[in-house]
């Protein structure tokens, strides 16, 4: 039986080698030894292995995650093949040289390393091509293990903890990439702690303290790569971190809250608001809490918190629902249960954002409710109401200026406002959030009064600015007509604008005595800024006058058929209706002037005294003589219709025509004369008493004479 069942074997075996392909080949040792060389020791399969899960691995220690190492590889004296070895790639390291065989008869190489700490499962894999197409090459795997030396101390400030309050604390560490983090919060008896990695590297330890009094810490970390001990052992454990703390009652921990501030209205009071919290460890889930402006019982309410769920961030996502208003400078909010006061917190409770009413503060004037503001204007505008601090304030296409002078509280917003000059709306709408707040700034074009420079005035003589004729002006020639020109170009400027103009004119014409003649009215004269004006496109209006204003036109009785001394008064002035400025007013009076006069005089000379050429003697005085004298007075060339004293004429004098003496043998005569006069200048005079000096011809007697004396006027 014993000879039949070894039979069966030896025949099952023979057929297993029968049944085996041709071009399988039994795998054979490529290397006898490999060497490792770091900057500071060298490692050898021969020597330096340690078993790793049932296999020899080669080990060696690391400092750095991408390690640079020297590979030399010591083939078998008598290799299968007769092709040189290869290194095949991995991702594990780069290969930095080709694969060379030295004089010694090794294979040498570098190769660097990419993350040491991280990678898993690093091999070495040697091979020799096949010498025959098609056959397996020879392949020979070294596994390697890199070991670390790690060590973790704990940095402090303090040795004092608070039940319930979390404490950060700082780890030091010679390889802080080789210790395992996970994050995940260990429980104990006296502290709750874990081990957080962040984004620099840097460790963190988070304490939680469970237990009053003196108590340690014991903090149990592993490592990524293991350590080897004594006996060829590996260790992914590191020495206990202890520490002690005391830890003393819980003081109240402040939650910081993702959200500022939260509007009071009906919607928030009835749905609630949603608010990421600082996970505070004692919250439960789906349970209210209050917040009250006190810690003792009995506080206000100012909201209601419902705890919703946890995130993955260590933080709570809330539902808040407001009653009360709440600033942060009236102090903290405290999250309660049962009146009993767990953590503090902070954040604006404030009513919708409502606005009362809007101002205007136009440069140099007083804060007014008319929102009428112009293009090129810098403008304040104060708003007024409830949760205004909150609110994003900006008006439609305009720029708000930052300035020192800006406020900004829960009742008052100032904003300094500038309008372009090239704005082409009608209004600027005041916006929250980009949504309408129902107030608007009205954009109208400046209606402010320009002096009078750009109207001048014609009379017979070049165009001239009114602003220039300071008085009356004397004008010796007729005048034709009075006409007023606009310039208006003269209105606006790039920097400066005034806007329509709207004049009235006021037109009188009076005579000599200054009696009025005619009166006239033009009202509403509306003046546009011309095309050098900035806004010139924005002023179009069928009223706007361009031609001149001509008198004559106006006037019953014309210009140029006015007596001497007459007076045209033209008072030009700014309709004061249509500004909220001080108007300008100039009064522009022509005067028709005149050097002299001719008319004829009759006076009465009394007591001349005459000399005839054929006499010797003087005549005596005489009774009263007739005047009839053609003769010129002469007017004074800086004064208005006030003539010289003297005056200069021609004509007939009856000498002694009323004589009432009893003489038959009077002297009396007709003489044509030459006479020359002195009156007095007294306007307010009604009987004078000229003084004649002259000479004539006498027709009776047929002498030429000199007369001299005095007479007598009658002014009425």
């Amino acid at each position: 039986m014993r000879f039949c069942t070894v039979f069966r074997l030896l025949g099952a075996l023979l057929g297993l080698l029968f049944l085996t392909p041709v071009t399988a080949k039994a795998q054979s040792a490529l290397l006898r030894d490999v060497i490792i060389r770091t900057d500071t020791a060298s490692y050898q399969l021969s020597r330096n292995t340690v078993n790793v899960q049932g296999e020899p691995t080669l080990f060696f220690w690391f400092r750095r995650d991408d390690e640079t190492v020297e590979l030399r590889l010591l083939p078998e004296s008598k290799l299968p093949g007769q092709k040189p070895l290869r290194l095949r790639r991995s991702a594990d390291f780069q290969q930095l040289d080709s694969l060379t065989l030295e004089a010694d008869g090794t294979y040498r190489t570098r190769l660097k390393f990419q993350d040491l700490t991280s990678s898993q499962f690093i091999r070495l894999v040697v091979e020799q091509p096949a010498d025959a197409p098609g056959q397996e090459p020879w392949r020979d795997v070294v596994p390697l293990l890199p070991v670390a030396r790690t060590t973790v101390s704990v940095r402090r400030t303090d040795d004092e903890l608070y039940v319930g309050e979390e404490k950060v604390l700082e780890l030091n560490s010679s390889n802080p990439r080789n210790v395992r983090a996970t994050g995940e919060w260990v429980r104990g008896e006296d502290f709750d702690y874990r081990i957080v990695r962040e984004q620099n590297g840097t460790l963190r330890l988070h304490v939680l303290p469970n237990q009053l009094g003196r108590k340690a810490l014991g903090v149990r970390l592993q490592t990524e790569r293991p350590q080897l001990l004594s006996g060829g052992k590996l260790s992914y454990q590191l020495p206990l971190l202890r520490q002690e703390f005391t830890v003393k009652a819980s003081r109240l921990r402040f939650l910081s809250p993702d959200k500022r501030s939260i509007t009071l209205d009906d919607l928030s009071r009835r749905r609630g608001v949603e608010l990421i919290l600082d996970n505070g460890r004692a919250f439960e889930l789906r349970r209210t809490y209050r917040l009250e402006d006190q810690e003792e019982p009995g506080g206000a309410l100012i909201a209601e918190l419902y705890t919703r769920q946890y995130l993955s961030n260590d933080r709570v996502l809330c539902y808040l629902r407001p009653y009360n208003t709440h600033r942060q400078t009236e102090g903290y909010l405290y999250i309660k249960q049962n009146d009993q006061a767990q953590y503090v917190t902070n954040l604006d409770i404030t009513p919708k954002t409502t606005i009362t009413s809007v101002q205007v503060l136009h440069r140099g004037g007083d804060w007014t409710s008319s929102l009428n503001v112009s293009p090129g204007e810098t403008v304040d505008v104060r708003l007024e109401g409830e949760g205004l601090q909150k609110a994003r304030f900006h008006l439609e296409d305009l720029q708000v200026i930052p300035s020192d002078s800006s406020v900004r509280t829960e009742s008052r917003v100032v904003l300094r406002v500038q309008v372009p000059v090239t704005f082409d709306k009608r209004k600027s709408t005041i916006l929250n959030a980009g949504q309408p707040t129902g107030y608007a700034l009205t954009v109208r074009e400046f209606q402010r009064p320009h002096p009078l420079d750009f109207v001048s005035v014609s009379y017979g003589e070049s165009s001239r600015p009114i602003t220039r004729l300071n008085g009356p002006v004397l004008y010796e020639h007729t005048i034709r007509d009075v006409v007023f020109n606009f310039n208006t170009n003269g209105i606006d400027t790039e920097k400066s604008l005034y806007g329509k103009q709207f004049l009235s004119f006021e037109i009188r014409t009076l005579n000599s005595k200054g009696e009025l003649i005619e009166i006239r009215n033009v009202e509403n004269v509306v003046i546009c800024p011309g095309d050098n004006s900035p806004r010139a496109a924005f002023y179009q209006d069928k009223q706007c006058r361009t031609d001149p204003l001509s008198l004559n036109s106006l006037l019953g009785r014309k210009t140029y058929d006015l007596d001497e001394w007459s007076r045209i008064v033209v008072v030009v002035r700014h309709q004061a209706a249509q500004y909220s400025e001080p108007v300008s007013t100039q009064t522009v009076e022509l005067v028709l002037k005149r050097k002299f006069k001719f008319d004829i005089d009759v006076s009465f000379p009394a007591g001349l005294l005459t000399k005839r050429m054929k006499e010797t003697g003087y005549s005596s005085f005489g009774g009263i003589s007739l005047a009839t004298l053609a003769q010129f007075s002469f007017y004074h060339p800086e004064k208005i219709n006030r003539l010289r004293p003297y005056k200069v004429g021609a004509g007939f004098v009856a000498i002694n025509a009323f004589n009432l003496s009893s003489d038959p043998n009077a002297y009396r005569d007709l003489g044509l004369v030459v006479l020359g006069s002195v009156y007095p200048t007294r306007r307010e005079a009604k009987l004078t008493f000229p003084l004649y000096l002259g000479g004539g011809y006498l027709l009776s007697k047929k002498d030429w004479f000199f007369l001299l004396g005095p007479g007598i006027g009658v002014r009425l």
